[in-house]
């Protein structure tokens, strides 16, 4: 079986060659991110793989893996359920969120799909191909989102559900559940905001279930956690990590997982784009613990797991934490059997009056005079304004948007701006006519010279 390994060095030059959000490049949407650090010490994301605007998921699972934040690997076609990679001998439904085990040799992903289907493929590799799909005997128990825990004797646990999660452990062939020890209710949406998603970690003697949590607005915006000293509970509610509310106008759920890599502990998450609940990609953000063990939530940022980004460095526009009102990152993927064709392309678009966008944070190192960005402007005119830190600040600039043209010629436009020295957030405030409105691809700052 043939597959290849494509290689993505995001931002190749100074301190922009970090890590950043989101950490899927334009075309590539992986959703639902779990996360590991097997063996040869590189972070490995697998997750769902997001290819329509119009339904969820995918029929083949990517697996991305790094051994330092900044290179990232995407590996297509490491499972599928139907086409050239097909792997699931018993049907060809979509493939939802998994979750992976090593165990014996042996990597094990575990898969769902539509039908109240959950199933496991095996592999000797991290990154697939996965063979051998094996269905997992679950009926009736409301089967969704596997996610599986190997403790350190060596017993694996089994965990799925949806507004209450179950767990069981794994006999040790790795491909069955013990159903004697099927537990319900680990956690539950009443008490624990559960909603779907399951991850389990270990830390410190604390075992750490990581799920969407519906804490906020009702909607399961958020990664949340609840702690126990056992696998099987009971577990007790420990707060939201990162909610990801306000990442797109027509945001809807979350799913991740948390993990140490070489000292430091990360949480990984999705956002959605487009407008849409099913355009979603992976991101990252740095997380820390308490001497109670307790997590400290965090802001979503647009530097991840790097440092804040160089103002003096092209960013391009889709790298937004925060869009309001109607503002959304477009994706324009030329060719959808190619998610990483170059000719993809994302920016920022459908700019209404008065939509705003934030980037959290930005490096103005020593002072910056002026802005430089690239639009395409729309047939009315319109303007750009600059705040830093939050939207009540006066602007430090207004960049105005000349009409008359279509929507999709490109063209870079440049204006004074009052000095900004050192880091900071850096909001934009969009003075546009709907319908008439422009877009953008990227802007970067100046230190003009007298």
């Amino acid at each position: 079986m043939k597959r290849i390994s494509i290689y993505l060095v995001l931002l190749l030059i100074g301190e922009f060659a970090l890590a950043q959000n989101p950490i899927c490049p334009p075309g590539l949407n992986i959703a639902d991110p779990t996360t590991r650090v097997w063996k040869d010490g590189k972070l490995y994301v697998y997750g769902s793989r997001d290819e329509s605007l119009k339904y969820y998921c995918s029929y083949d699972h990517w697996v991305l893996s790094t051994s330092d934040l900044i290179k990232w690997e995407y590996t297509p076609n490491a499972f599928a359920s139907k086409g050239t990679f097909d792997q699931v001998p018993f049907n060809d439904a979509l493939l939802y969120a998994p979750d992976i085990a090593y165990k014996n040799d042996t990597y094990y992903l575990y898969f769902c799909q539509n039908g109240d289907v959950e199933g496991v493929a095996t592999s000797t590799s991290p990154k697939g191909p996965f063979t051998n799909a094996k269905e997992i005997y679950l009926k009736h128990k409301n089967q969704i989102d596997p996610a599986v825990f190997v403790d350190d004797d060596g017993q694996a646990y089994y965990m799925w559900g949806q507004f209450q999660a179950k767990i069981a452990k794994l006999k040790p062939n790795m491909t069955e559940i013990d159903t004697t020890t099927i537990v319900d209710n680990l956690v539950t949406e009443k008490e624990h905001y559960f909603h779907e998603g399951g991850y389990m970690v270990k830390r410190k003697g604390i075992y750490y279930f990581v799920y969407a949590n519906m804490n906020r607005k009702g909607m399961p915006t958020c990664i949340g956690y609840s702690t126990s000293k056992s696998p099987l509970g009971p577990f007790k509610y420990g707060g939201v990590i990162v909610d990801n509310d306000g990442c797109d106008p027509n945001n809807w759920n979350n799913h991740g997982s948390i993990v140490e890599f070489k000292g430091q502990w990360y949480v990984f998450y999705h956002r959605t784009t487009n407008g849409v609940v099913n355009a979603r990609k992976a991101c990252i953000e740095p997380i820390f613990f308490n001497k109670d063990g307790s997590i400290n939530e965090v802001e979503m940022t647009s530097q991840g797991a790097g440092k804040p980004l160089d103002a003096f460095s092209q960013i391009e526009a889709e790298r937004a934490c925060l869009l309001f009102g109607h503002v959304r990152i477009e994706s324009y993927i030329w060719d959808q059997a190619d998610p990483l064709n170059p000719a993809n392309a994302d920016q920022l678009g459908q700019i209404v009056n008065n939509d705003r966008a934030a980037y959290k944070y930005i490096n103005f190192g020593d002072g910056a005079t002026s802005i430089s960005m690239r639009v395409a402007p729309g047939a009315k005119p319109g303007k750009i304004s600059f705040q830093i830190d939050n939207t009540w600040s006066a602007p430090f600039g207004t960049l105005e948007i000349p009409g008359g043209g279509d929507g999709k010629t490109w063209t870079t436009l440049s204006c004074k701006i009052n000095e900004v020295k050192g880091v900071h957030a850096l909001h934009f405030t969009f003075t546009a006519q709907e319908k008439e409105s422009f877009t953008i691809d990227w802007f970067k700052f100046n230190k003009d010279t007298k």
